[in-house]
Parts: structure tokens; C-alpha cells; sequence
């Protein structure tokens, strides 16, 4: 569920578009303004605006946007302006270039539906002229965790409910004997059986390694394994029972301590804001007996912090 909060009876395209460039005409920009546009637009309306903004004054919003705004609220509004699937494409390609950016790389490949994925593959051949696992196979570097990301976006994984238990109980014993039964890690059959199967069959495969071992599949992912390899068996597996629960998890540890992880706590809001912002709320209380709304309000400042909070809507 989306938290975006969209006025019941939206201006037009047309007047968002003038809107937007009365607020960058003069000395300085409305940041107000703008923010008080586009922090509540669906990504119809966003792609409308934009259209309608280049149509009308020959300039790319994007480019102005740029030119305008500065900081992390310059990285949250350029972020935000795309649909999801270009806006991931936009992430795992800016991820793999220059210094490649690892954790935001397979945050967002690992954590996607198998239909969201085929989107933004699309999506991303479309807008770069190259294919998302070609791109993976020359930019990053040999090992696990590379054939782990290839595995996971070339194999196409059912979405329904249903699953195999005999299949189920197959997999946990492989996973038992490929990990901490054996000297050494057999990554293979993890990378395997994390890149074939189904969210609810890896669910299913967790609550059986429970009761054939007496703990969870998550603690032998974190005995046996390491690095970004890990991170990525992690994020697939908490994605696959609870993705609201992992994101508030990374959301936390984004705004835990001393200093605030801004690249990480814009990547989830903004990617989350129009799929499932709601579920993430709920679960950021739960665990951590305060709003997420709070949390951002005293970890950040200025319009940065308004625009943010104008993703996340209401403070239940």
C-alpha cells in the first residue's frame, strides 16, 4: 500500500508544469512549492508533468530540477520523479558505475518480485542499451555474490502460494548438507535454491530447516556465509517472508546512532513509497515502538525533511 497522500481532486498537468516554473523563476527556487507538487503525485502524474513542462517551455524538467535544488533533497526529488521499475533501472545503473555502490546494487535486484524484476530488465535494456545481466557480468567482479545476482534475475520464478512440501524438505536438507553439515560451504546449492525458487517455497524451506535443526534458516545464512554474498541470501530470504519488515529493519539501522545514512534512507522511502509504504510503517512500530514519521522528522532537516515526510503521508 501506497503513502503518498494525492489530493482527491488534483490540478492539471498543465497547471502543475506552471506551477513548477513560477516557483524557479527569480532569484532562488520555491522549494516549498515544488515540494508541495511533486511530494504528491502518482508516477502518472509525475510522467504528465514532466511531459507537459518540457512540451510548454522547451526545457527537461530533470535538468531543472537539478539546476535548482541541491543536497539530499536534490537526490530524493530526482530519485522520486520516475515510475518504480525506472526508477530501479536508474538505481542499479548509477550503482554499477564508477564506484560501484554494491549495497544499493542488490538491496534493490534481491528484494524485487519476479515481475518487478522482468519490468525494470526491460526497462533497463530499453534506457541503456544493455542487458541488465551482461551489464552485472563485466562491471563486477568474479565470486558468489556476482553468480548469486545473475542466477537470481536470469531464472523466472513462479509468484503463487503453492508449493512442493516434498520439494520443501528436499531443499532444507540440501541446504543443511551444502552448509553446516559440511567443512567448508558448498555455495552452489545456496546460490541454487535462493535463485529458483518462489518466495512462499523459500518461506516454507525456513520453517522446515526450523524443525528438522532447531534454528533458523536465517542464523545458518549468517554462520556460513559472508560479505555481499550474504547480504544478498539475507535480503532474499527476509524479502521472501516479510519485505515490510526488512525494509523497517534497514530504515532503522539508516537512522541508528550517531549520523544518518542518507543515500540508504532515501533509496528505501523513495522506492517503497508506491508499493508498500504502509506495511513498512506498521512494522517500523512494532519493532521500535515509535513512527517511522518521528524517526525521520529527528533524523533530518529542512526541506529534505519535508519533502520525505511528504512520501510517507500520515503520522497514525
Amino acid at each position: 500500500m501506497a503513502s503518498v497522500i494525492i489530493p482527491p481532486m488534483p490540478p492539471s498537468a498543465r497547471d502543475d508544469a506552471l506551477h513548477l516554473y513560477r516557483a524557479f523563476k527569480g532569484f532562488g527556487c520555491d522549494t516549498a512549492a515544488v515540494i508541495n507538487i511533486l511530494g504528491h503525485r502518482n508516477a502518472t502524474q509525475r510522467a504528465a508533468i514532466q511531459k507537459e513542462y518540457h512540451a510548454t517551455y522547451s526545457e527537461d524538467l530533470n535538468k531543472r530540477l537539478s539546476s535548482e535544488l541541491s543536497g539530499q533533497l536534490k537526490r530524493a526529488v530526482i530519485m522520486w520523479i520516475p515510475d518504480p521499475a525506472t526508477r530501479d533501472a536508474n538505481i542499479v545503473r548509477h550503482a554499477l558505475e564508477g564506484d560501484v555502490d554494491l549495497k544499493a546494487a542488490t538491496e534493490v535486484i534481491c528484494s524485487r518480485t519476479p515481475s518487478q524484476m522482468r519490468q525494470f530488465k526491460q526497462i533497463y535494456f530499453s534506457n541503456f542499451d544493455v542487458d541488465l545481466v551482461d551489464d552485472l557480468a563485466t562491471k563486477l567482479s568474479s565470486g558468489d555474490h556476482k553468480k548469486l545476482l545473475v542466477a537470481y534475475i536470469s531464472v523466472p520464478r513462479y509468484e503463487g502460494p503453492e508449493y512442493d512440501q516434498a520439494m520443501v524438505q528436499k531443499d532444507a536438507e540440501a541446504l543443511y548438507k551444502a552448509g553446516e553439515k559440511k567443512l567448508g560451504t558448498d555455495e552452489k546449492v545456496f546460490i541454487q535454491i535462493f535463485s529458483e525458487r518462489s518466495r512462499a517455497h523459500l518461506v516454507a524451506v525456513g520453517a522446515s530447516y526450523q524443525s528438522l535443526y532447531g534454528h533458523s534458516l536465517e542464523k545458518a545464512v549468517t554462520k556460513e556465509t559472508s560479505g555481499y554474498f550474504f547480504n544478498a541470501l539475507l535480503t532474499i530470504l527476509q524479502c521472501a517472508d516479510h519485505p515490510g519488515k526488512y525494509f523497517a529493519r534497514v530504515l532503522h539501522k539508516a537512522m541508528k546512532g550517531l549520523g544518518t545514512d542518507d543515500p540508504t534512507l532515501i533509496r528505501v522511502i523513495v522506492t517503497r513509497t508506491e508499493i508498500d509504504m504502509q506495511y513498512i510503517k506498521a512494522e517500523y512500530r512494532n519493532q521500535y515502538g515509535k513512527s517511522l514519521h518521528d524517526a525521520v522528522q529527528s533524523d533530518t532537516s529542512g526541506h529534505y525533511k519535508a519533502f520525505l515526510l511528504s512520501l510517507l503521508g500520515t503520522n497514525p
